[in-house]
């Protein structure tokens, strides 16, 4: 039926191929022969999600799977589900084009927090109740994981059970389960109480939460027994010989990353103070070379991709880089296919690498510094100095690179204006680097483009604890950068402070905005990642009308006794950690990296990875 609907449809929508399926390695299989219907639910366009690295690894292996039958289920854009509604078609996964409403699992990855409207969205769509207490036997069960997953109190009254941390293995450790309860027979809460106790699973409505009269937390308390106190995360101890898939669907139109990404290594040896990822990911754990080699060749002859891209949090910390590289160059050079290579620290072994990857067209290089002077840099741990910054560009100019970004943060803590003003001093200083090199001997037309974001405190940090800069502080320090930056060879690029004020509501919110996120939706909030559709005065009238001010959740900075709503959950690193750290920062003391000297933040507990190189 729903082929037949859509085909009706889809020359009257922006982009027909974000719904029909049926691409080059795309999975298809006889509904009637499986046990399990599972729907990948990516809560942004197919463009987004087709380029997410996850979606790759999970849907491939639960595919391999006998008994399970994997779908992909996206967002419609907004003129698909306008035709969808005005014909009563409910949501449905590209595969096998049925309703999923009918699937014993909806699976959303949580990647950021302003894709929250849309979940909420997707379920009313597929006519699933939206609150996982109105659910009964007919309905899938609704679970997530990802990033934000480690702090999902905001969603927790829409979703079953969340799975934290690293999904490779626990993901059929909750199939097995689920298979075991469809044949016995019990109730829709039976299951919850079996998958409460597969390590890594969160059962939010296992948990009861009160709050004091001010509005913070008072107590976090399972209120049964197969609900343990904390929840840990799950990660892959064995990284080099975990699944990883041998192809990947190649879309028919365009996605934002088209090409293969090899995963090299998980986690970060860096301590950025402010960088979520790099905590909640350790510890570090390396694939070898030998297997992404391998992988590589699979992965380019079954799709015919002419790119391939290395994926980690900073590339130039895996070891065996020299090796990969070499070899991964003489495939590239031989097959004439382009090599991206992200996340490099450039010094003299990096900028020859990347001449060699970029002998026909010198694409642009970005930099990282986060904060204009060194006392600030030193406050998050970003452990680079300016020398480093200028010796750098230095090397690139002299290679022939001509565009170089420089990505900052403002509103960092302990910032104050002159460090503000000190970005356009550090941009000016890369500038003029570029006209210390003889006219004949360097490439024409300099481009520098300094961009920044809004710093927004996340949970599992060292900076949790921190107030988040208000609106007016935002763009007051926009304006000091704007006119701090005088030569029109430097561009300025500035995110939105409204949508960085409601990520920071979300990212250490708690169970109470699961009411202001339902009503937002219902005002017709969604897509909020999307200047276009994001509507700040509805958000804000949600909130009024639910009786909530979301400045309490951005304009205070917490006691270190304060219970945080995500306290029952385990990330490996320890709290007492985490205050060490946010005490060290305030001091503008800097915590050397993984490799250079462990600093006991408690991962070693996995008992894997960097902590037992």
């Amino acid at each position: 039926m729903y082929y037949t609907e859509r085909d009706k449809i889809l020359m009257q929508v922006q982009k027909p191929t974000r719904y029909t399926g049926g691409e080059l390695n795309a999975c298809m299989k006889d509904k009637d022969k499986v046990s399990v219907r599972f729907g990948f639910c990516f809560p942004d366009l197919y463009e987004i999600a087709m380029s997410h690295l996850g979606i790759k690894i999970l849907y491939h292996t639960l595919n391999e799977r006998a008994d399970t039958y994997c779908e992909r289920v996206f967002a419609p854009w907004t003129d698909m589900e306008q035709l969808m509604r005005e014909r009563n078609m409910k949501l449905f996964a590209l595969e096998s084009g049925d309703e999923v409403g009918s699937f014993d699992f909806l699976g959303f990855t949580l990647q950021y927090e302003l894709s929250y409207s849309n979940i909420v969205n997707m379920l009313d769509l597929a006519e699933v109740p939206v609150y996982a207490a109105d659910r009964t036997k007919e309905h899938p069960f609704v679970c997530a994981g990802g990033p934000c997953a480690y702090n999902a109190e905001p969603i927790a009254d829409f979703i079953d059970f969340f799975m934290l941390g690293e999904g490779e293995e626990s993901i059929h450790e909750v199939i097995d389960t689920y298979i075991k309860w469809k044949n016995s027979g019990a109730s829709r809460e039976e299951f919850l109480h079996m998958a409460a106790k597969i390590p890594g699973i969160y059962v939010p409505s296992f948990y009861d939460v009160s709050y004091n009269d001010d509005g913070t937390v008072a107590s976090i308390k399972p209120n049964t027994e197969d609900a343990p106190e904390t929840v840990r995360k799950r990660i892959v101890t064995d990284f080099s010989g975990v699944f990883a898939p041998e192809k990947i669907i190649v879309p028919f139109g365009e996605v934002v990353h088209d090409r293969v990404i090899l995963e090299v290594f998980r986690g970060c040896i860096r301590g950025c103070r402010f960088c979520q990822a790099g905590y909640v990911y350790r510890p570090v754990r390396e694939r070898k070379a030998d297997r992404l080699l391998y992988l590589a060749d699979k992965l380019l002859s079954s799709s015919g991709y002419d790119e391939i891209s290395l994926s980690s949090l900073s590339t130039s910390d895996y070891t065996q880089l020299p090796e990969l590289t070499s070899s991964l160059l003489d495939i590239t050079e031989q097959k004439k296919i382009n090599l991206s290579l992200p996340s490099l620290r450039i010094d003299n072994f990096s900028l020859e690498l990347m001449q060699r990857v970029q002998k026909v067209r010198k694409s642009g290089i970005t930099f990282a510094p986060e904060a204009g002077t060194q006392r600030l840099r030193d406050v998050i741990n970003k452990n680079i100095t300016e020398e480093n910054i200028i010796e750098s560009t230095r090397l690139l100019f002299s290679g022939g690179y001509t565009n170089v970004k420089l990505y900052f943060m403002v509103g960092l803590p302990t910032e104050t204006n002159e460090d503000v003003s000190a970005i356009a001093a550090l941009a000016e200083k890369v500038l003029s680097v570029y006209f210390e090199i003889p006219k004949e001997e360097r490439a024409k037309n300099i481009n520098i483009t300094v961009s920044t974001s809004n710093f927004v405190p996340k949970p599992f940090t060292a900076f949790q604890w921190e107030k988040q800069a208000t609106r007016a502080e935002m763009i007051e320090k926009q304006d000091i950068l704007k006119a701090s930056i005088k030569s029109k060879r430097i561009r300025y690029n500035w995110h939105d402070d409204k949508t960085s004020y409601l990520e920071g509501v979300f990212a250490r919110g708690d169970r109470r905005l699961s009411a202001v996120i339902k009503r937002a939706v219902e005002l017709g909030c969604k897509f909020d990642g999307w200047n276009e559709h994001f509507n700040f005065e509805l958000w804000m009238q949600a909130f009024d009308e639910c009786g909530i001010d979301p400045d309490f959740y951005t304009a205070r900075r917490r006691d270190y006794s304060e219970i945080l709503p995500w306290d029952h959950i385990d990330v490996g690193v320890t709290k007492s950690f985490f205050i060490k750290e946010s005490e060290k920062a305030h001091r503008a003391e800097t915590t050397a990296n993984c490799r250079e000297k462990c600093a006991g933040c408690g991962a070693a507990a996995f008992k894997t990875g960097v902590c037992y190189e």
